[in-house]
């Protein structure tokens, strides 16, 4: 089975390089520590981890980075004497991790899951256990890890509607795989029935919430004053704000056309628009620009830049990392995804600010969570884009109506908390099974 997957996979990296490194360079900096993608370190590493007990964390990106922080956060207090090691997939990942991270966690990216280097990886880190957020399941790295005894641990786990399927299908590789997990912290009963039906040891998995309702809800120190951005931009500031989160092609030339109508009735209407991919605003801005729409990217906005009230009605963000910040302003908060393609964004950053929250019909990758927004009337969904201008436009006329809508969703948030430290209570007892200092909990 071992030799067919990467007879497999070295077919599949081969026909699939060149794209993926066309995405890499298209969003830059994938140069630095390029190497570390086949488990090529530096000196520097190999001393910071000589002699050490290592917990290895891995994130694929952004989305994962936020979580896998606030695991971080939450672990490195009890286990004082661990080296933490966090990797990530890519480039946009691993600026969060920088961002984030004190210096003193060690950064690197995840090795290609090519046998030689998956061995040469495990050798230099030699960790003592290994996280994963979310389903994270590449076979050489788990092998490799199971036949060194390393105890794997799956954080935030799920299966969506469409990944599980292929697990099933593709039983014979991935049941042991799952077998051999020491621990899986889950989302809900029903991704722990589907953990399960795929092979996870029944007694590994543990239904611990959504590690996103903590990370959304935990402080930060704030990166960005979007006020002041605003106002160097000629934003009034009683001027109604639009923000359209983690848009995917389609939504954002559909907001703006919304949004030009929608200043009939508030002229002073400002659109932001951050799109899921930074790396497309290029492209983007030049379809606004186009159709007539006067905006601005965000890193043209300097710190001796003043624009006179209506020179733009639209911010385009095209950096990453920042998403969080932006929702401050928000009067009205879109979440992207949902209404011209399928799998919906996370709703629970605007919903822990108390924002008014609107989605489309596509919120599949976070059933759940939308369900216990609209079951709690915490959020309003719409079908098409007729029933989204509607909604927008009645909401930002009813200030009553959105006070009462961000209340919902912050309570709905603090009932979601605690995942974080009960992903914590389940590793705990295998870092001390490997010898890891364990510090009792303050």
């Amino acid at each position: 089975m071992r030799t067919l997957y990467n007879i497999l996979f070295l077919i599949f990296f081969a026909l699939s390089s060149p794209f993926y490194f066309w995405r890499m360079r298209r969003r830059g900096n994938w140069q630095h520590n390029f190497g570390q993608r086949f488990s090529i370190y530096d000196a520097s590493l190999k001393q910071a981890l000589t002699n050490r007990h290592v917990i290895w964390l891995h994130a694929v990106s952004v989305g994962e980075v936020n979580l896998c922080t606030q695991l971080i956060r939450a672990l490195e207090p009890r286990v004082p004497n661990a080296k933490i090691v966090v990797s990530c997939t890519t480039t946009t990942g691993m600026a969060e991790l920088r961002r984030r991270l004190p210096t003193h966690v060690s950064k690197i990216y995840y090795p290609v899951d090519r046998r030689k280097y998956v061995r040469r990886a495990l050798a230099a880190i030699n960790p003592q256990a290994i996280v994963l957020v979310e389903a994270e399941i590449w076979p050489n790295f788990l092998w490799r890890a199971r036949d060194l005894k390393i105890p794997v641990f799956l954080a935030n786990a799920r299966l969506s509607d469409r990944s599980y399927p292929r697990y099933k299908k593709f039983g014979w590789l991935f049941r042991p795989l799952f077998g051999s997990l020491a621990g899986v912290g889950c989302q809900n009963e029903t991704d722990a029935e589907r953990l399960r039906a795929v092979g996870c040891p029944p007694a590994a998995v543990r239904v611990v919430g959504n590690l996103k309702f903590d990370a959304a809800s935990l402080s930060e120190r704030r990166a960005l004053d979007v006020a002041a951005l605003l106002r160097k931009i000629g934003v009034p500031e009683d001027a109604p704000v639009l923000v359209a989160g983690s848009t995917h092609d389609g939504e954002e030339l559909l907001l703006a056309d919304i949004a030009r109508r929608l200043r009939e009735k508030f002229p002073k209407l400002l659109l932001i628009l951050v799109p899921r991919h930074f790396e497309r605003c290029k492209d983007l801005g030049q379809k606004l620009r186009a159709a007539g729409v006067k905006f601005i990217y965000r890193n043209e906005v300097f710190a001796d830049t003043r624009l006179a009230p209506g020179t733009v009605d639209c911010l385009l963000v095209n950096t990453t990392g920042e998403l969080k910040f932006f929702y401050e302003p928000a009067t009205v908060v879109f979440v992207g995804k949902s209404l011209m393609a399928i799998g919906g964004q996370n709703p629970i950053e605007p919903g822990a600010q108390g924002k008014t929250i609107v989605f489309g019909p596509n919120m599949q990758n976070f059933a759940d969570i939308t369900r216990s927004f609209l079951g709690k009337d915490a959020a309003v969904q719409v079908n098409n884009p007729e029933e989204l201008e509607r909604a927008l436009g009645s909401l930002l006329a009813n200030p009553a109506r959105r006070a009462e809508l961000g209340r919902h969703a912050r309570a709905v948030v603090a009932e979601n908390l605690g995942a974080v430290e009960r992903t914590v209570t389940m590793i705990l007892p295998h870092l001390k099974q490997r010898g890891i200092l364990v510090a009792p909990e303050k």
